[in-house]
């Protein structure tokens, strides 16, 4: 696999969950970090931390990347401080479980710009940037989730349908340019993200049903650097969309109304 070091990996929720993990084992392999978040506290001492234990660059960008401007803002910053991005992780994400109602509606659009237009204006800026010095790397955080469009989780899933759809049809448009484009599909990872109990989530890495952030972006990162189209690791991954398909509309409908009680 190609050496990377001497890299500029920008990570988008990079102060966190998976996005510090990306953060972590980029920067062990030499890659300078660029984390934006919109944690501020960690954003001060996490970019320190990672020049002190791994002798690399790093800056945090502070941004909500929910808002239109924020893809702009970034590249903007990334002009003034002359950081020229070689590997994009699209990482930044939400998630609730909750049927569409006045009170989710205000989540369910800030959901939208998260995971569908400041990726998408990302890859519209940098990626066009790789594609001219023909050499780079993205990664598309998708999820299981893309396969499994359920109630409960209407918005998510969609969403990152659309990452899954739209990073398939840029792997393809951006492999004549040396640029490679990874779709990653996690399953339950043992991040913040999904609001677990930290009992209920140490039981389920324990039995095996969630797993570690670790685990996952090392496997994602070899993928993305043997520039993969798809990472889609663990065996829940293949059966469980089978499963749900399975699923009758009624049976579907029931367990929906239990859950939603």
């Amino acid at each position: 696999m190609k050496d990377i070091k001497g890299y500029n990996a920008l990570v988008t929720g990079g102060t966190s969950g998976m996005g510090w993990e990306y953060c972590q084992q980029l920067a062990a392999k030499g890659c300078n970090i660029l984390m934006v978040s919109n944690q501020q506290e960690q954003l001060e001492k996490l970019p320190k931390e990672l020049t002190e234990k791994y002798g690399v660059k790093s800056w945090g960008l502070y941004m909500d990347l929910a808002k239109e401007t924020a893809a702009r803002e970034v590249w903007d910053y990334c002009q003034e401080q002359k950081i020229e991005i070689d590997i994009l992780i699209n990482n930044a994400g939400m998630f609730f479980f909750h049927e569409l109602d006045p009170e989710t509606q205000g989540k369910a659009i800030t959901m939208l710009q998260l995971h569908i237009m400041t990726p998408t204006r990302l890859v519209m800026l940098f990626g066009e940037a790789m594609k001219e010095r023909r050499r780079g790397y993205i990664i598309h955080v998708s999820s299981l989730a893309a396969k499994l469009p359920v109630p409960g989780i209407t918005f998510y899933s969609a969403t990152k349908a659309y990452l899954k759809s739209f990073s398939k049809s840029m792997y393809f448009e951006f492999r004549n340019y040396n640029v490679g484009c990874t779709t990653v599909l996690p399953g339950a990872i043992a991040t913040p993200l999904y609001g677990l109990k930290p009992s209920l989530m140490k039981l389920g890495v324990n039995v095996g049903v969630i797993s570690t952030p670790k685990w996952l972006v090392k496997k994602a990162i070899r993928g993305m650097l043997r520039k993969r189209h798809y990472v889609k690791p663990g065996a829940m991954n293949y059966y469980l969309p089978v499963l749900i398909k399975l699923l009758p509309n009624w049976l579907e409908m029931k367990i929906w109304n239990k859950f939603r009680k």
